[in-house]
């Protein structure tokens, strides 16, 4: 064994040195290169950061190294990958499908996203992305009864319910609908069928459902962001409005075919045909536009004017310096008395030698359509009035004070006639009792004393609906979930009763968010203010004359995915959305109470989790199309508009990805920048405190802002003692008036400014 050992040592050997002599023999041979390591694709950031599983949701990705192929891959407890569409190696695109299941319990997930790639390929980075349970979070917020009496339609949009409700048995059934149910409507077809007609948010059609027993139904196109619903009398067409492109189109109901498209003012929701004419109102501008049913023509825009005479509430005296109007509400009309009837904060109080900052004064605005001007504020001093519902036979009108908790009852032949008849209109405010074992904010004995509003505030009435017979009226709550019935035979003697309220769905699954609902529209001090007189459904509410201190018209700026750009407001004040819920909070009160730290925390819940809109500009892949109609009916090209906001125009520099604000980040947020935008709106300037300087606001979701700039100046001009609407397409007002301060959109050719406007309206 020894032996055979020692032969394979010296063979093993032999052959080493055969090996290093045939080596030192043959000419020297270069290296092989070995190929570079590819560096690895790099997840920057996602936006929006904080989104809702409502609907189908567009994801904008941000990274280096990117490439097509790669997916997005969304960490527990979603737990999916998202395909990208990959346009350069910084910039992609993706698509989260709407409905993505979550505890019922639970507002909102957080998830870390990262990249994924083929075998060989490197990534790195996380992102975050916060996902709102909306599909859990039932909110109701339409009502309509059928023809015949029989039934209540409500739409939940979050959930895509209609909810049917049998009135005498009270029993509930859901109707399929499309994403995001947004409006209703009933009517009698010609030949006297009843039917039910539903629009959506988010899908582009018309459900309509025959109410004769026969499950007939019905689809037809319309246009996505639908927010307002009516119908002509005789059943024939249904006018939409919708908030993408902010137009009332009229639909043939036999055929779906659009008669006419009408351009309105930003975000229309209220609509109330009225003869010949058709008033919409506008949430954004205050404004009630007229149009004629048969073409769309605009023959009028009513909006309050200097001198309007307003008939109670704090603003009573202040008629001369009535500046504009602010959110229209609720709309409906009257033929046999001649008027419209608009809810809303009351005319809009402008800058005054007394500094009277807060103009809100609920209340029930009256029209003369024939002449095309307001006639009157009815203000009552306290409360968000919100839905009306109109008796013309008994010459009564209703009104939900969605702030208070009640229903009032308003003598409609006074508040026409004049104002000492005006003053004597209000024949009853009715409490709307909660149903039993219903959370509250607070300790019942901290309500309904010292001036404050009572324990019904937690009831939440949106929307009304009066029996055909006008002898019952339907009031919809909307934090309570139920229908409450009122028995208004006897309500001209201000006899009018809750006699019973039907459950229609379950509103607890996420109970400190929906108190944080609560507190967002309630009026507890009844001072006429809330988080929503400021904030329209958490978006923006205008322009007011307020602040405190500096003192001048101030633009109400969006709550939608605010929560991760502080500060807030300019200057800066407050740090977060919890010191601005206490601060803001107490003041809307009047510090009558104080916010608990329970009432903050919920509040701030509630207000955090309001997510932007998803684009309505972008693809089913969530990318920017090719080219893209703007709002004045010029094109613009998307992808050369995100080359020149990151190269050319210079807007990068102050509106970084992917919140488009320096505010997104700690290293870089609170910066006041001087770029040469109007400091104020010149009204009355000696009036206002002028303080130069304003943040970046970011741009995501801009597509859906009127007006902009802190001045509001891209939006409103100033035409004698009053604003005017001067402009529906603010972004460009901003491009064009841009100084050489502002960015480089100076050196821009009129293509490039409309590609660079194409890009913004995707973000």
């Amino acid at each position: 064994m020894k032996r055979s050992l020692a032969v394979f040592v010296a063979l093993a050997l032999c052959v080493g040195a055969a090996a290093v002599f045939v080596s030192r023999a043959r000419p020297e041979v270069a290296p092989v290169p070995v190929a570079p390591t590819r560096p690895a694709a790099k997840l920057l950031a996602v936006g929006p950061r904080l989104t809702s599983n409502q609907t189908s949701q567009p994801l904008a990705v941000y990274g280096e190294g990117l490439e097509p192929g790669m997916r997005l891959a969304l960490g527990p407890p979603l737990s999916r990958e998202l395909a990208l569409k990959v346009v350069d190696g910084r910039h992609a695109y993706a698509r989260l499908p709407g409905e993505l299941p979550l505890p019922a319990g639970m507002p909102q997930v957080n998830v870390k996203a990262r990249l994924l790639a083929d075998p060989g390929t490197a990534t790195e980075g996380e992102a975050r992305l916060d996902v709102v349970n909306d599909t859990a979070f039932p909110d109701l917020v339409e009502l309509a009864v059928s023809p015949d009496g029989s039934q209540a339609f409500i739409a939940s949009p979050p959930t895509d319910t209609v909810y049917a409700v049998e009135l005498g048995s009270g029993a509930v059934r859901e109707l399929k609908t499309a994403d995001g149910p947004s409006a209703l409507a009933t009517y009698k077809d010609a030949g006297g069928r009843g039917w039910l007609a539903i629009a959506h948010r988010f899908s582009p059609e018309l459900r309509l459902y025959a109410l004769d027993g026969s499950g007939a139904s019905r689809v037809l196109p319309a246009p996505a962001g639908a927010m307002g619903l009516a119908v002509d009398a005789r059943g024939e067409v249904a006018f939409v409005a919708e908030q993408v492109r902010d137009t009332v189109r009229a639909l043939s109901l036999e055929d779906g075919k659009e008669r006419w498209a009408a351009a309105v003012d930003p975000n229309p929701r209220s609509l109330a045909p009225w003869k010949e004419l058709l008033a919409v109102g506008g949430q954004q501008t205050g404004q009630v536009e007229l149009l004629r049913q048969s073409d769309g023509e605009r023959v009028s825009t009513v909006v309050p004017a200097p001198g309007v005479p307003i008939v109670g509430g704090g603003t009573e005296r202040f008629s001369a310096q009535v500046m504009g109007g602010k959110a229209t509400r609720g709309m409906v009309a009257s033929e046999r008395l001649g008027r419209l009837f608009f809810s809303s904060l009351g005319p809009n109080v402008g800058p005054n030698v007394e500094r009277m900052e807060v103009s809100a004064n609920g209340g029930v605005g009256v029209v003369d359509p024939a002449r095309r001007v307001m006639v009157r504020h009815r203000g009552f001093g306290a409360g968000i009035t919100e839905g009306l519902a109109l008796d013309e036979t008994g010459g009564l009108l209703y009104a939900a004070d969605i702030g208070l908790g009640q229903v009032r009852v308003v003598d409609a032949r006074r508040l026409v006639e004049s104002e000492v008849g005006a003053r004597k209109a209000l024949l009853q405010e009715l409490p709307i009792p909660l149903p039993e074992n219903t959370p509250r904010a607070r300790p019942d004995e901290d309500y309904g004393k010292e001036g404050r509003a009572g324990v019904e505030l937690h009831s939440g009435p949106r929307a009304l609906a009066l029996a055909p017979d006008g002898r019952t009226l339907y009031v919809l709550n909307r934090f309570t979930g139920t229908l409450a019935v009122v028995d208004v035979s006897e309500a001209r003697t201000g006899r009018a009763r809750v006699v019973r309220q039907l459950p229609v769905t379950e509103m607890r699954t996420q109970p400190k968010r929906r108190l944080g609902q609560v507190l967002y529209y309630a009026d507890m001090g009844r001072t006429a203010m809330s988080c929503d007189a400021c904030h329209v459904e958490g978006h923006t509410g205008g322009v007011f004359f307020e602040k405190t201190r500096p003192m001048r018209i101030y633009r109400s700026t969006t709550v939608r995915g605010s929560r991760d750009t502080p500060p807030y407001f300019t200057p800066a004040s407050t740090h977060s959305i919890g010191e601005t819920i206490r601060t803001v909070g107490n003041r809307n009160r009047y510090q009558n109470p104080l916010l608990t730290d329970a009432e903050v925390e919920a509040l701030t819940l509630f207000t955090a989790l309001v997510p932007t809109l998803p684009n309505p500009f972008v693809g089913e892949d969530g990318a920017p199309p090719e080219t893209l109609e703007l709002p004045d009916g010029r094109s613009g090209r998307p992808g050369e508009g995100r080359a020149l906001f990151e190269g050319k125009a210079g807007c990068a520099a102050c509106h970084p990805a992917p919140l488009y604000t320096l505010d997104q980040t700690a290293e870089t947020r609170g910066r006041y920048l001087e770029v040469g935008t109007p400091l104020a709106l010149p009204l009355r300037l000696e009036q206002q405190d002028l303080v130069p300087g304003a943040a970046p606001p970011a741009l995501m979701g801009a597509w859906d802002v009127w007006p902009m700039l802190t001045s509001a100046a891209a939006g409103y001009e100033v035409r004698g003692d009053q604003l005017v609407v001067g402009t529906r397409f603010p972004l460009r007002a901003v491009i064009e008036s841009a100084g050489p301060a502002h960015g480089n959109a100076q050196a821009l050719t009129p293509q490039e400014r409309d590609d660079l406007l194409a890009f913004l309206l995707t973000l």
